[in-house]
């Protein structure tokens, strides 16, 4: 294990890329989908489920976990590794999303964001030091800037403002960070569907020479083929050298399509909130186990998963647990679903490895295209 950060190249295939992290804590296989841990759980899982699926690294919330159970309390427990039960590399974001999505009462200034807990309403500040010392404080592998997300459709006034003051908060993130050997702090590409703002951010962010680059403010709302063109105008601008993280991304789709063109790390909350939900993710595309044609199928989810959630328990099963509001429902259909996901992930390793990754993730999609098994064949 490296004493220090590091990211090497493997393989390419065109512009995707297999890559490996190191760091103390562990390696991490590139391209990489991170389970959400919001608040210290990746929910309805057990970490050592998550582990077993295959993932490398998880993600946590500075946003969430300041407001409780305080970042100082993690730290006096131990870290957020300890804390959580998870001793493989962690990501924290900065919060500066969940600032601006979920704090109704907050003042943006130079100095940083000023809010209230969406929680109890009791008032915050959140300054570009202050998130990374709480990122710090929880002791996360890769720390994220502070940064300001502006929802798209937005004007271009704003987004230039937004933009330019989130290249200053990276200056200040970068000198509270510091050097932490074996930790990284990485800045986030910012400029919203305009191409010239993503363009001054990336190389203003390359410029301050970082251990990786993220690319923000996209999945917020905007078509994916916007998404699609802003990563093809900004990965590149990013160091072929560095990873590249495409920030609350996504479907299966949004993944293959932008592993296509650069992206080395994803996260998102979509496996898990549709697990809770009652839908499954599957090679086969998505099921969703409320319907009712469900309730009498005697068959798997997918026969040929190595998931027990996958294999071993009925679709009528599943329904019924769905249907009655059980919390058995929800923990099996996350663990298919993140089990999924990262087999799609190996999947997309293994292709780049082996210089076939747009005939494989040809395949896949027409698997999903084709659309779930019948109930009745023949």
């Amino acid at each position: 294990m490296s004493s220090e950060f590091t990211f090497k190249l493997l393989a390419t295939d065109g512009k995707a890329r297999r890559g490996e992290i190191t760091m103390p804590r562990g390696t991490i296989r590139t391209p990489a989908f991170m389970p959400v841990g919001t608040g210290g759980t990746v929910k309805a899982m057990y970490m050592d489920q998550v582990r077993g699926v295959g993932a490398d690294i998880i993600l946590g919330n500075t946003y969430h976990l300041m407001l409780r159970p305080g970042a100082e309390r993690v730290a006096k427990l131990g870290g957020l590794h300890d804390f959580a039960r998870w001793p493989h590399p962690i990501l924290t974001d900065s919060g500066g999303f969940q600032v601006m999505s979920l704090s109704k009462l907050r003042k943006i200034s130079e100095k940083g964001v000023t809010f209230r807990s969406h929680i109890d309403g009791a008032p915050y500040e959140m300054s570009p030091e202050r998130s990374i010392e709480i990122q710090g404080l929880l002791d996360s592998d890769i720390q994220m800037q502070l940064d300001e997300c502006t929802a798209l459709p937005s004007t271009p006034k704003e987004i230039q403002r937004a933009m330019e003051m989130s290249l200053r908060w990276a200056e200040r993130c970068k000198t509270a960070f510091g050097d932490q050997p074996g930790k990284a702090m990485f800045g986030i590409v910012q400029g919203g569907d305009i191409p010239d703002m993503r363009v001054r951010s990336a190389q203003a962010l390359t410029g301050l020479e970082l251990k990786g680059y993220a690319v923000g403010g996209l999945a917020v709302g905007e078509p994916q083929e916007v998404m699609l063109d802003m990563l093809d105008i900004t990965c590149p601008e990013l160091p072929q050298e560095k990873p590249r993280y495409l920030m609350g991304v996504g479907t299966p789709d949004d993944i293959i399509k932008s592993v296509a063109r650069g992206i080395d790390m994803f996260d998102c909350v979509m496996p898990t909130r549709a697990g809770r939900h009652g839908l499954a993710y599957t090679r086969r595309g998505k099921v969703n186990l409320r319907n009712a044609r469900h309730a009498d199928d005697p068959r798997p989810l997918d026969e040929e998963s190595d998931c027990p959630a996958a294999r071993d328990y009925s679709r009528a099963y599943l329904h019924h647990l769905v249907r009655s509001g059980e919390a058995l429902g929800a923990m099996l259909l996350t663990w298919n679903n993140l089990s999924y996901y990262q087999h799609l992930m190996s999947e997309i390793r293994a292709s780049i490895e082996a210089g076939r990754f747009a005939d494989r993730t040809t395949e896949i999609s027409e698997g999903w295209a084709r659309g779930d098994i019948s109930l009745h064949k023949g």
